[in-house]
């Protein structure tokens, strides 16, 4: 009986270190993706702010780092020596419970630290993480574990966050300069598969009816607990719905019927938009999606890779909310909302192209895929109609972390799938993005959808 007892006892402490090695491991590969993403990037580079709603590449290295610092290693390692009380201030983003910050619009004004000294502030805060984590087995409570854990892999997802914002931001900024400088190696341009026909879009059907949606999250606590793997406190608790009958296109809209678009007069006639949109395109003088250069009878497009001639099989990208709105009118059909799209997504396999293929790239639709559903997931963020809002019997995360999606359930809609920009383990069916309707400085695409 001992024996038996004993070898329980090593199965579980097994399995908890097991549990431990995962999360340190998961640490390291996120920690040194986001360095990869700048290894290319001068300090100049990465000291670039073109626009309010983006940040220097300087500031994510820090801001990233300063999260795992501010919320786990102060609360957490009795022993831990800050890397420089300045910090706090700097790097703090929207967590007005931790305190003061600098403005964020005036983020490219830190010029200090260095971008040396920012990289010398990663070193000195993963060495303690590593060390705060190989450790846990000897911690005080098995709630403080819990907690350092729980907020570990929350820390992980944030900064897979800001990698894609890495990535969009560098590109605006980019933009701005005049030679158009690329930083991603220069890719072949893709040759049509058939001509330059992309493959035919499909209504495909759904019967809706009474369905659950969102994550199994349990709020009760200060951790984003969970059922089966990782969710934000915004995409649960899950719940039930009542869908009526629709059907979904079976591909995202390609750069050759957003041409069909803009031929047609699509930004020059009102009727296809919403007031605010109208006014967002007379005011800021749209007339194709951001990237996009005329060049004679030629269009263009700005991406990580360079300039690159328009590829019309390539799925649009970086449009806003009232363009893709204005689109899906022009096109007699609608946007889908978040629950219709979860409903399809939730028996497709998480697959596309993702951050890590480093073809910074929309997806081309150019093999049919029969009956089925093309690239749901990757290539470009699909907008819904649906507003950014708290699921039925939401309860924000308890402290500074309630900070973290809560507040900013207003004014914003809700985008699905990941795209190109997206590290892989950061999306899943029911994870929820969410921009102004205004904005189009990320990898935002669309798929339409119609009443059946």
């Amino acid at each position: 009986m001992f024996d038996r007892q004993v070898s329980a006892s090593a199965t579980v402490s097994d399995q908890r270190t097991e549990h431990i090695s995962g999360h340190t491991e998961r640490f390291r590969k996120v920690r040194k993706a986001t360095l990869g993403l700048v290894k290319d990037l001068s300090s100049e580079d990465m000291s670039l702010q073109s626009m309010e709603d983006a940040s220097p590449s300087k500031w994510h290295l820090a801001h990233t780092t300063w999260f795992f610092e501010e919320l786990i290693l102060k609360p957490f390692a009795s022993n831990y020596s800050c890397f420089n009380d300045h910090f706090n201030y700097l790097f703090n983003s929207y967590y007005e419970a931790i305190g003061d910050r600098h403005p964020r619009p005036l983020r490219g004004m830190l010029s200090r630290p260095s971008s040396d000294d920012v990289i010398d502030y990663r070193h000195h805060v993963d060495a303690a993480m590593t060390q705060l984590l190989s450790g846990i087995d000897s911690a005080d409570s098995a709630e403080t574990s819990q907690q350092v854990l729980a907020r570990t892999e929350l820390g992980c997802h944030h900064e897979m966050q800001h990698q894609e914002l890495l990535l969009t931001d560098q590109l605006h900024a980019f933009s701005q300069h005049p030679l158009l400088p690329r930083w991603a190696p220069e890719l072949p341009l893709s040759k049509p598969h058939s001509g330059t026909t992309a493959s035919a879009m499909r209504w495909v059907g759904h019967a809706g009816g009474i369905l659950s949606f969102g994550a199994d999250t349990a709020n009760e606590s200060a951790t984003p607990a969970r059922a089966k793997g990782f969710a934000y406190d915004c995409e649960g608790p899950r719940h039930q719905r009542l869908l009526e009958p629709f059907k979904i296109a079976s591909r995202p809209v390609t750069n050759q019927e957003w041409l069909e678009f803009m031929a047609d007069d699509g930004y020059r006639n009102p009727e296809f938009w919403l007031s605010d949109g109208w006014a967002a395109v007379k005011s800021a003088d749209w007339n194709a999606p951001l990237h996009w250069r005329q060049d004679g009878n030629r269009w263009l497009r700005f991406t990580p890779h360079g300039v690159r001639e328009l590829d019309p099989l390539e799925h649009v990208c970086h449009i806003s909310y009232f363009e893709a709105d204005a689109f899906a009118r022009w096109a007699g059909a609608r946007l889908p909302d978040e629950f219709e799209w979860e409903a399809v997504a939730a028996d497709q396999p998480l697959e596309g192209r993702f951050q890590e293929s480093g073809i910074w790239l929309p997806e081309r639709s150019e093999h049919d895929a029969g009956s089925g559903i093309e690239s749901l997931f990757g290539s470009v963020w699909e907008w819904t109609r649906s507003a950014f809002a708290a699921y039925p019997r939401f309860r924000p995360l308890d402290g500074a972390l309630a900070e973290y999606n809560g507040k900013f359930m207003c004014g914003q809609f809700v985008l699905r799938g990941g795209a190109f920009t997206s590290p892989i383990d950061l999306i899943r069916p029911t994870y929820r993005n969410f921009f102004y309707p205004h904005q189009r400085w990320q990898a935002t695409g669309l798929r339409l959808a119609k009443d059946d």
